[in-house]
């Protein structure tokens, strides 16, 4: 069966649609989940690379955050860990992980 066909008979399917538009869903999901990992824990401090206070992203201004990630991503900002994860995320995925926490996200 062509490509065509089959991306058609997916699209029309019940559910197709939405079925289609999933990975872009799960892909935040697994950004949101990276986040949280640290960000999401109330008074959470990492040890690495010193002991400070992981800031909550929940509320913050989403031009911040997208300008943050940028940051670390260029190495302005120098967290390691924040660092390799600024660099996995594109530009559309910084600015959907702000807007999910500019929001008011948890």
């Amino acid at each position: 069966m062509p490509a065509r066909t089959i991306l058609a008979v997916a699209l029309l399917a019940p559910g197709g649609a939405a079925q289609a538009q999933q990975p872009a869903a799960g892909h935040l999901q697994n950004n949101l989940s990276v986040c949280s990992g640290c960000h999401g824990i109330p008074g959470y401090k990492t040890a690495y690379p010193e002991v400070y206070h992981v800031p909550k992203l929940g509320g913050q201004s989403p031009a911040y955050i997208v300008n943050a990630l940028r940051a670390y991503r260029s190495g302005e900002r120098l967290h390691p860990s924040m660092r390799g994860i600024a660099a996995s995320l594109s530009d559309k995925e910084m600015e959907e992980l702000a807007a999910y926490y500019g929001g008011n996200g948890k």
